[in-house]
This record gives C-alpha cells, sequence and structure tokens, in this order.
C-alpha cells in the first residue's frame, strides 16, 4: 500500500486551486480516502475550505464529514445551506449523526433536527436520552435482523434488500415476532449453506449482548476478548434496538486511553486535539491539579523543617534522590496495576495476591539499589569526589532507600485498587498524588533512620 504523503497532497491541491482547474481537483479529491480528505480540509484556509468541500461526491461527502475536527464541522455547518445540511446528513450512519449533535451548539442541532425525517428524528432523540457513557449512546439502530423460520435464501433476498442503509451486514441477528433476541448467524454460515436450508438450523443460539445502560468501555473489553466484530444491544426486556460496531469500540478504546494518560498526569481530559485547545482552556485544564498538588506536597516542607536542626547537609543532600526514587516506584506499580483493572486482569479481590507479589518485587529492588546507592556513595561521591561519606552515613541513606522502595511499591499498587473499591477512577490516584505520598514518607523514613542511627549528626 502506498503510503499517504499529507503535504504532497496539499501542494497538488493548492496548484490546482491556483490554476482553478476544478474539474481535475474534484477527480484527485475523490480518489482519496475520506480520512486523508478530512486531514487535507484541516491545511485549507477557512474561505477555501467549503467550496473545496462541495467538489465532493455525496457519498465522500458524508464519510469525510464524520472524520473532521468538531470546529470544521461547525464551520461548514454554518455555511451549509439547509439543502446541503440534509444531503450530508441524509448520508451518514446514524450514530455518526448523534456524535455529531453532542458536539454542537443548539442552534446548530436544531438545523440538523428539523432537517431529518419524523423517523431519524425519534431514534437521534432516544439515543440522546441514554446516560452519559453508556452503551446506548454510542449504538446504531441500522442493523439486519432476520427470522427463525427464514430460509437462507429469504435471508439474501431482505440483506440485498436492506443493505445500502445498513452500517454492518455481515453479522445478522435472529429475533422473534417482539424484536427479542434469539441467535445470531454470519454472512459466511449464510453463504456455506443450501438456499433451502432454515435459519434457525444453521444460527448460534448463545449469544454475546449488551444493555443499553451498559458501560461502553466494558463493552468494548468484552468486544476485544471475544473478538466480536458487533455486539447486539438490547433493552430491558431483550429486545434488540441496535448495534454496537468495531469502529465505535476503537474510538471508545483511543478516548479512555487519553483519558487516562490525562489522569495520570495530573490534567482535567478533554476531548480537544492539542494544537485545537485555546491557551485558557489548557490552563484550566491544568491549574487545579498542579494547586491541589502544590499545597499536598507542603506536607514535604513541615517534615523537613521538623528535622532541619537535627541533620547535617551532607545527609540532606541524598533527600532528591531518596524522593525521586521512591516516586519512580511507587509510579512503576501504579500504572501496571491501573491497566490491570482497566482490561479487567485485576479485580479487587485480588488485592492481597497483588500486595505479595508487589512486596516480593520490592524487596529485590530495594536490595539492589540499596546495595548499589551504598556503594556509589562510598566510591564515587566518598574517594573520587572527596565528598565525608562515612560507612555509617552511606548506610542510613542506602537502608532509608530501601525502607522507601518498598514502600512506595507497596502504595503504588494499593492506591488504585483503593480508587475501584470506592467507585473513584483508578486513573485519578495516579503518579502526581502517589509521588507526593511517597515524598512525604520516605522522608520521615529517612530522617527517622538518621536520627536513631547517626544521633550526633
Amino acid at each position: 500500500m502506498e503510503q499517504f504523503d499529507l503535504q504532497e497532497f496539499v501542494d497538488k491541491v493548492h496548484a490546482l486551486l491556483e490554476s482553478k482547474n476544478y474539474r481535475e481537483l474534484k477527480v484527485v479529491l475523490n480518489d482519496e480516502m475520506p480520512q486523508d480528505i478530512a486531514l487535507l480540509l484541516e491545511e485549507l484556509p477557512d474561505k477555501v475550505m467549503p467550496p473545496v468541500f462541495r467538489l465532493l461526491t455525496k457519498e465522500n461527502a458524508a464519510d469525510v464529514f464524520v472524520e473532521m475536527s468538531t470546529d470544521s464541522q461547525e464551520q461548514l455547518l454554518s455555511v451549509f445551506s439547509d439543502a446541503e445540511l440534509k444531503s450530508v446528513f441524509e448520508e451518514m450512519f446514524l450514530d455518526d449523526v448523534v456524535d455529531v449533535i453532542e458536539e454542537m451548539p443548539a442552534s446548530v442541532v436544531k438545523r440538523i433536527i428539523n432537517q431529518a425525517d419524523a423517523e431519524t428524528r425519534n431514534q437521534i432523540n432516544q439515543i440522546l436520552q441514554y446516560k452519559k457513557d453508556s452503551a446506548g449512546t454510542i449504538m446504531t439502530v441500522e442493523y439486519v435482523s432476520l427470522k427463525a423460520h427464514w430460509t437462507v435464501r429469504e435471508c439474501f433476498d431482505r440483506i440485498r434488500k436492506i443493505a445500502v442503509d445498513r452500517e454492518s451486514i455481515y453479522t445478522c441477528y435472529v429475533t422473534d415476532e417482539k424484536r427479542k433476541l434469539i441467535g445470531v448467524v454470519t454472512v459466511k454460515d449464510l453463504l456455506l449453506n443450501t438456499y433451502e436450508t432454515l435459519v434457525r438450523d444453521i444460527m448460534e443460539e448463545d449469544v454475546i449482548f449488551c444493555t443499553t445502560n451498559d458501560d461502553k468501555e466494558q463493552v468494548a473489553l468484552t468486544m476485544s476478548k471475544y473478538d466480536l466484530y458487533a455486539m447486539p444491544v438490547v433493552d430491558g426486556e431483550n429486545r434488540v434496538v441496535g448495534i454496537i460496531t468495531i469502529d465505535d469500540v476503537l474510538d471508545v478504546i483511543e478516548e479512555e486511553t487519553t483519558e487516562d494518560i490525562a489522569k495520570m498526569t495530573a490534567v482535567t481530559p478533554t476531548n480537544e486535539a492539542y494544537l485545537e485547545q485555546s491557551v485558557w482552556n489548557t490552563w484550566k485544564s491544568r491549574m487545579p491539579w498542579l494547586l491541589i498538588l502544590m499545597i499536598s506536597a507542603t506536607f514535604t516542607g513541615i517534615v523537613i523543617n521538623a528535622y532541619e536542626s537535627r541533620l547535617s547537609a551532607l545527609l540532606f543532600a541524598c533527600v532528591p534522590m531518596l524522593m525521586g526514587t521512591g516516586g519512580n516506584a511507587g509510579s512503576q506499580s501504579s500504572v501496571t496495576i491501573i491497566r490491570g483493572l482497566a482490561v479487567n486482569d485485576i479485580e479487587p479481590r485480588d488485592t492481597l495476591k497483588v500486595v505479595w507479589k508487589e512486596l516480593r518485587v520490592s524487596l529485590l529492588l530495594a536490595l539492589c539499589l540499596g546495595v548499589a546507592c551504598f556503594g556509589k556513595l562510598m566510591l564515587i561521591d566518598g574517594l573520587l569526589l572527596g565528598y565525608p561519606y562515612t560507612w555509617d552515613v552511606c548506610l542510613v541513606v542506602s537502608l532509608a532507600l530501601f525502607g522507601t522502595v518498598v514502600l512506595a511499591k507497596l502504595v503504588g499498587c494499593l492506591m488504585p485498587i483503593l480508587a475501584k473499591i470506592l467507585k473513584l477512577d483508578p486513573a485519578v490516584v495516579a503518579s502526581p498524588f502517589i509521588t507526593t505520598i511517597v515524598d512525604v514518607l520516605s522522608l520521615v523514613i529517612y530522617c527517622q533512620i538518621a536520627t536513631h542511627v547517626l544521633p550526633a549528626i
């Protein structure tokens, strides 16, 4: 497959625009993939983007519109006539329409709703009523439904008739007269059987499904676990109301991963791309967390002030190393456990197993780091650099490092699990908060060991 070169595409389009060769430009545009065309439109000046978009075919226009950023979509909608708006949204699948509506201001939403037919309007309103982050908000109602008493021939007739309006036709769901889910059959199953075969004889009755109120992240994990291309969504009475397709699942996984990374780095999650965020919004997403962490870090200063008069400058010179190593050790454990909780490899009931494993790992790591620290202080700092590190001072620092690493590992593995038990997002208690907690505890350990082992210091 030839690698797509965005800059080359942009230059080519600019050249065709300057020469006013719109016939050739239309051909060039419609030969590219919708995702690549969307990237191109994002690179064009605001006044040029709408006329270039209008050169797309009806089908391409809808696919490209879905791939564009919210700001660009809103810009296009602001210059669309009602006829153009209706033309684009008629070609979009319902779940994509809902995704656009959720990001638009009320005035734009009203225009979109007004251009939809009564049935589509009702379907949109129904999906919008589902609670945030539920399976109902990402499903599409455009699926293929078959009957158990139909023959394979009747199924193919049905698929050919409605396929053009369906997002996915490979997996078909078998329902009864009340739309209750009773089985699933794939197009492959149909192709491998004779036209006279009944659906009930080849369908799979053990169907993996979700309900409209299930968490969309859990649905994504389930589909990943069972390698599903689509999953039926049922209501409280087991009636099929829609399906979730693999493209929606990929969007959910990307969204959840981005959100977790933001929380783990002490930033309020946002759906906007970095370059599309204003300085003000970026400030708002970072400032509250930094303020909280700054205030919590003052506990470190309290500990230092309490022991300042009792410890020498030589010992305090090792404080950054202790705090940094402890924070890194805690972050390693927390990120590992958060990932395990996210993919259901770890459950709160596994707490003792997690603690036992992390304890053994931490003892091995702490022993290695403690020995390395002792050797470094004695040989490099003491002999080579000439600092007055005696063996007992080196021993105190190494013991403190040993205790810090063990404690940091235990805090790092327990905090995310505790958050999960308390129905909080484990990512919230990741690196920044754990580092702050470990900093305070490492200083307490260090100062306590120093004052007891080296009372004269």
